[in-house]
């Protein structure tokens, strides 16, 4: 479904360099082998970055949207600039409540 979308879309040629499989099933033995042969493209998992302090918890792909979006709008509302505090401040509490949030869901 998802290859037959990005070849309606027209964005086929604008993914040479590969793509970035995130969530749950991410997680799954041979999932990235499967998608290389059916998007004839490099794929591989993608883990968070740019977390200090949690990174042994949500050092996953289960997490990887999650941490993304939690950094994207720390950024945003800061005016473009990403604050790196300790897991005490303002990100490690944001963290650990999305971390208990994606644990109470699955």
């Amino acid at each position: 479904m998802v290859e037959r979308e990005i070849k309606n879309t027209g964005y086929e040629d604008l993914i040479p360099a590969g793509i970035v499989i995130t969530g749950g099933a991410a997680i799954m033995e041979g999932l990235p082998e499967i998608a290389e042969q059916i998007f004839d493209l490099p794929v591989r998992r993608g883990l968070p970055k740019g977390v200090g302090g949690l990174i042994d918890i949500v050092n996953s792909p289960l997490y990887a949207t999650g941490v993304g979006l939690v950094l994207y709008g720390s950024s945003n509302l800061h005016g473009g600039r990403t604050i790196k505090t300790q897991s005490k401040g303002v990100i490690g509490k944001v963290g650990k409540n999305v971390i208990n949030w994606f644990k109470e869901l699955f």
